[in-house]
């Protein structure tokens, strides 16, 4: 196995069949699997994977009885993922799963990379979140000097390793970078495609993203200050 790719959805029934038969269609000739995690949906999200998972051998569904938050949903694709490597993107298609060779392209240069980060250059978004996204970012990078332009981006290929190594906290999902940085690991960003949703309902709003991720940052911060990694001898 080379590649897992975990997608975190909550009621995204109309993006999964798609975004599905795109992630194969980017991966193939190579060996991988598609792990989803419903974290709670109550659209017929969950029905719906298993009726796929059930024709495709590539693709693992599990399942949040309650939902659980974006991270969560990660940790629990990262935990049941067979490679060690992971793919990450989020489940309203807004994220090209073709961009992920090219992201993992990155780690065969030979660099200790732990984490290939998207860059959304050009995000197609509603004003409401380019806005908030633009604060969030300034306010991360001045505190955290993550080393990356845009940390708000699901399309990530990181070691499983690495990532399972992190502090486990809600919202985390966020501040990869910062985190595996903080771990002593090397991250580098790519620029990537971005596209406007055209399917289902976003689950962004002002007060449920920004202002909590800026709180976060604080907390990131405190962790980044206590950090101490040893130079082994030997």
């Amino acid at each position: 196995m080379q590649l897992s790719v975990v997608v975190p959805v909550k009621n995204e029934k109309e993006n999964i069949a798609p975004l599905v038969e795109e992630i194969r269609a980017a991966l193939a000739g190579m060996r991988f699997e598609i792990i989803y995690v419903d974290d709670g949906s109550d659209d017929g999200s969950w029905p719906l994977l298993r009726g796929l998972e059930a024709d495709l051998p590539e693709l693992r569904a599990v399942r949040h009885r309650i939902g659980c938050g974006q991270s969560t949903a990660v940790l629990t694709g990262v935990r049941q993922a067979r490679a060690s490597w992971i793919a990450t993107l989020d489940g309203d298609g807004q994220n090209d799963p073709a961009d992920i060779p090219k992201m993992l392209a990155q780690l065969a240069r030979g660099n200790p990379l732990v984490c290939v980060c998207g860059y959304r250059r050009k995000r197609r978004d509603t004003w409401l979140k380019r806005f908030s996204s633009r604060i969030a970012n300034g306010v991360r990078g001045t505190l955290l000097q993550d080393d990356t332009p845009d940390t708000g981006c699901g399309l990530k290929v990181f070691s499983r390793e690495a990532f399972l190594a992190l502090p486990y906290f809600d919202h985390m999902h966020r501040f990869l970078p910062a985190l595996f940085l903080r771990g002593g690991g090397a991250i580098v960003s790519v620029e990537v495609e971005h596209r406007e949703r055209t399917r289902g309902v976003s689950k962004y709003g002002l007060f449920n993203r920004l202002w909590v991720g800026i709180i976060d940052i604080f907390g990131v911060a405190w962790l980044q200050r206590r950090a101490r990694i040893p130079e082994l001898e030997g």
